[in-house]
């Protein structure tokens, strides 16, 4: 079993709800490893730290204990996925300086999947270039939870799209 970190954002129907009253409820499903954030109604974040035999399976079993607590509860986002040259730079241990020298240089760099005032990429599209450009091992655990969360939340964003878009999107061969 590995240990992997990794946050599940969720929202409420009813935007009024009091999070706080899901909190022993989340415990109880099998939530009693995370630090849960409620800072606004009608949301709430948990911040897992969860073993399991690959990190796919680490978000899966979490999503299934809060969905198990709060039946209700739609999942915003699961991260780390889709970061900035600040979060990625906090992670690999560099600079942002220096990360923004290897965006404007080199031109492999991996595409951000947003451009404007602040560029966004997935964090296993950039963990993969640099270990494959650099030669320099990063955290496992992480390339592997930043390519489950990456996953799940293209799977979200897929599923909210009538089927007749999804068969003409199939259709393009992107």
């Amino acid at each position: 079993m590995k240990e992997f970190e990794f946050t599940l954002k969720f929202s409420f129907p009813n935007s009024t709800q009091d999070p706080q009253e899901y909190i022993e409820a989340l415990g109880e499903s099998g939530c009693d490893d995370a630090i849960i954030g409620i800072r606004q109604k009608g949301r709430v974040a948990l911040q897992f730290t969860r073993e399991a035999v690959d990190a796919f399976s680490a978000v899966k079993s979490a999503i299934q204990d809060v969905k198990r607590a709060i039946p209700e509860a739609k999942l915003i986002e699961s991260t780390p996925d889709l970061v900035g040259l600040t979060d990625i730079a906090n992670l690999i241990g560099v600079t942002r300086q220096y990360l923004r020298k290897l965006e404007t240089t080199k031109v492999n760099f991996p595409q951000p999947v947003h451009t404007g005032k602040v560029s966004i990429w997935h964090l296993f599209d950039f963990l993969q270039w640099y270990e494959e450009s650099f030669q320099k091992p990063v955290n496992l655990s992480i390339k592997e939870i930043s390519s489950a969360n990456r996953q799940i939340n293209i799977a979200k964003e897929w599923a909210q799209l009538d089927h007749s878009t999804q068969s003409k999107i199939s259709s393009l061969g992107l």
